[in-house]
């Protein structure tokens, strides 16, 4: 009992960690609509930013889960926070780097990604061990997410009211959101510095050059779960960032407005989450997935076929923190309540991917990581989409990797592979 009161601290911390990755993958959606009015570019490349932050994990994927095999969980960590540091000083330094300021902005933003990667890549497995996987880890995951979503519905919403006017907006007019994103990175150097953190899944020096029979990626489970994890964050991503460009492309929503409307969805993720956590030691991974997948699926339907000049009064998380009243199409509504299906996904598919790795787990991350990369290359496919066919035609991407998602938590998700040693 005394060693799981030892925890507590690490799993804050892990928490905190949640929300950072968040924070900073999320300057990428209000960007986007700055890119693409300053320098006058199609949807598919306003999502470059999005892209190269994502892509980044591609790079990154299998070397942060050797860090972690290697140098442990806090000094990979440490390199992650301070990795992020330079991405955003970076992103910060394109607002006043003139006509190239696009493309140091992609620099930016793909140096952050090589951060967020390696975050990731800690805070999974960690809590998922801490909580001893299964039911448990699974909840720790969705709490974890719930401050990942706060960070996430908070980032729309204040670049979209700093932003004002989104015709006129420009990089420097994010620069407040960038110094907020340093200057946590700096404090949580230092606090991390100064803390222990167990290292559960440590390798002793004559264990690492142990070679295995087997990997991560001999158990088929793993092996579609990488996919499933690969389409969902691209859909995760693809639902607000276009339903943004759609709101101010299309539709005439002000820049501050539709900022509200992309803070709302994340702000039910970060319900979805909340709910996840408190119920997720009851309700298994499979049972979860099964259920926003299949919503998730009826949503987009009804937002692809619902014509535009429908519209309904929706409550919107405002700048203020406060809600209000927006008239809205109801497409747009139906994808706001998307953020409801997408917010135990992440958890969910981990939880399911790596149960039963063992001593695997640690490798798997890594690759996991790669997969993560996902959220950039779907997005830019849904660009071009948009570009040739509009907006809402665009979310049949969206619906495919739903669907798939939906077949992996009823079908794929069952390890057959138990034979395979895992201590």
């Amino acid at each position: 009992m005394e060693q799981k009161k030892n925890y507590t601290l690490p799993i804050v911390m892990m928490f905190f960690l949640f929300a950072m990755i968040s924070f900073v993958t999320g300057l990428a959606n209000p960007m986007g609509v700055i890119l693409k009015n300053q320098f006058d570019v199609p949807n598919w490349m306003s999502q470059l930013g999005n892209a190269a932050n994502f892509i980044a994990y591609a790079f990154m994927g299998l070397p942060a889960g050797l860090m972690l095999q290697r140098i442990g969980y806090k000094k990979t960590a440490l390199a992650a926070v301070a990795v992020g540091f330079v991405g955003v000083g970076i992103q910060f330094l394109a607002g006043l780097a003139g006509g190239s300021g696009f493309a140091v902005y992609l620099a930016g933003a793909f140096v952050s990604g090589f951060s967020m990667c390696m975050l990731n890549t800690v805070v999974n497995p960690m809590l998922n061990t801490l909580g001893g996987g299964g039911k448990t880890g699974n909840q720790l995951i969705q709490f974890g997410g719930t401050l990942n979503s706060l960070s996430a519905t908070i980032v729309p919403v204040l670049v979209g009211y700093l932003m004002g006017d989104a015709a006129r907006a420009t990089i420097g007019d994010a620069a407040p959101a960038m110094f907020i994103a340093m200057g946590i990175f700096a404090v949580v150097f230092v606090v991390l510095l100064a803390m222990r953190i167990p290292e559960p899944y440590a390798i002793e020096s004559e264990k690492r050059a142990e070679r295995n029979e087997h990997s991560a990626l001999s158990f088929r489970h793993f092996l579609l779960g990488t996919l499933a994890i690969f389409l969902y964050v691209g859909v995760e991503v693809g639902i607000p960032n276009f339903m943004n460009l759609y709101a101010t492309s299309d539709l005439g929503i002000g820049a501050t407005e539709a900022g509200a409307l992309v803070g709302t969805y994340w702000f039910l993720m970060l319900v979805g989450r909340f709910v996840g956590g408190m119920i997720g030691a009851r309700f298994s991974s499979r049972a979860m997935i099964s259920c926003v997948a299949a919503t998730g699926i009826a949503l987009i339907l009804c937002a692809i076929f619902l014509p535009a000049g429908l519209t309904v009064h929706m409550p919107v998380f405002r700048a203020d923190i406060s809600f209000g009243l927006f008239e809205v199409p109801a497409g747009i509504m139906f994808f706001v309540l998307c953020g409801l299906c997408t917010s135990v996904m992440w958890g969910g598919i981990f939880n399911m991917a790596v149960e039963g790795l063992g001593k695997y787990t640690s490798a798997a991350s890594g690759i996991f990581m790669v997969m993560v990369c996902g959220g950039g290359i779907l997005p830019l496919i849904q660009g071009v989409i948009a570009d040739w066919a509009g907006y809402p035609a665009s979310y049949w991407v969206v619906l495919a990797g739903l669907a798939y998602i939906l077949f992996y938590a009823l079908v794929g998700s069952k390890n057959v592979n138990k034979d395979i040693p895992v201590e």
